[in-house]
């Protein structure tokens, strides 16, 4: 799915931007929870749409329920690329 930058909302960057930096976590579900910094995510739909976007995924296989790092797909690489690390 293609998701131009202009697309993303401010809070969806923010999310990818964590995922990028490692400080954030799936749980495997039909809709998959997100973590960041250990702290339940407030945006939770956001969430659920970065992972059906193809944007963001777990790592591995965690079974249904279990917490996994999260990370950035290339198709998420490739959402936040105009965005730098500290903006």
């Amino acid at each position: 799915m293609s998701t131009p930058q202009n697309a993303l909302s401010r809070r969806a960057i923010t999310i990818l931007k964590a995922v990028r930096d490692g400080r954030a976590e799936l749980r495997c579900s039909c809709e998959p929870d997100l973590r960041v910094d250990g702290l339940s995510c407030c945006d939770q739909n956001t969430a659920h749409d970065l992972a059906r976007a193809g944007l963001i995924r777990a790592i591995g296989t965690p079974s249904p329920g279990q917490w996994a790092p999260a990370q950035l797909t290339d198709a998420g690489h490739h959402a936040l690329g105009g965005f730098s690390a500290a903006a």
